[in-house]
């Protein structure tokens, strides 16, 4: 898992990347996707078309660093999808250690064991 300062901003890119791009050409889809500079701590994360690859790109003050992680079934689901015409979606470190665990948390709700006593179950 990676651990983050809470100053690191997380960057998804809406539209599926060619994950067989290297360091500079992946800097320079984030340059694209976020007004920033890849070089700023930021992390930016690419999905593949079929969402079971992902590649997270950052910048380490020393070198770039990058995560490629490839699932052997099932895709990486964000929790919020990106709206029509954005170019990405922003994380919290915790949504970002959901996805690449390749876990679906949307609609996800406190399960029935999981009620304090002062909630009534429904159904």
């Amino acid at each position: 898992m990676l651990m983050l300062p809470a100053s690191v901003r997380i960057y998804v890119a809406a539209r599926p990347v060619d994950l067989r791009k290297g360091f500079y050409k992946l800097a320079s889809v984030a340059r694209t996707i976020v007004d920033d500079d890849p070089m700023s701590g930021h992390v930016f994360v690419f999905l593949n078309r079929r969402k079971n690859r992902v590649k997270c790109l950052w910048w380490d003050r020393q070198g770039w660093a990058v995560l490629y992680k490839k699932l052997e079934r099932g895709c990486f689901r964000l929790e919020t999808e990106p709206l029509l015409g954005q170019t990405h979606v922003e994380l919290d470190a915790g949504e970002l250690g959901v996805m690449l665990s390749g876990l679906d948390v949307r609609g996800a709700g406190t399960a029935k064991w999981q009620r304090l006593p002062h909630q009534r179950a429904h159904g």
